[in-house]
């Protein structure tokens, strides 16, 4: 399984609504794209303070690569991933991606 980890920094001028409605359409996306097992959303809640400003984010599970390289690659994903580019600090330079084979 493919633990998929993202990590973010909305712009401060991102209202709660706007963040919602992203994290609304990327956790429509599982059912529709194929071995996209599950979709968890939300702010940092760790005490530590070692975000490093990255204060949001969300973790997908994937059957396999394969599941997480067709997941990449589907127009509904890039569409989300476009909205959420928009909503961050720096654009994509606002965000860490990180997987994890578990």
């Amino acid at each position: 399984m493919i633990r998929h980890c993202v990590f973010f920094k909305f712009r401060a001028d991102v209202p709660q609504s706007e963040r919602d409605g992203i994290y609304a359409q990327l956790g429509a996306l599982v059912g529709p794209i194929d071995g996209l097992l599950s979709a968890t959303f939300g702010p940092n809640v760790s005490p530590e303070g070692l975000g490093k400003g990255f204060n949001d984010g969300f973790i997908m599970d994937m059957r396999d690569a394969a599941a997480r390289d067709a997941y990449l690659t589907d127009p509904a994903h890039q569409a989300a991933g476009t909205r959420l580019v928009a909503a961050l600090e720096g654009g994509v330079d606002g965000l860490i991606v990180f997987d994890l084979d578990v």
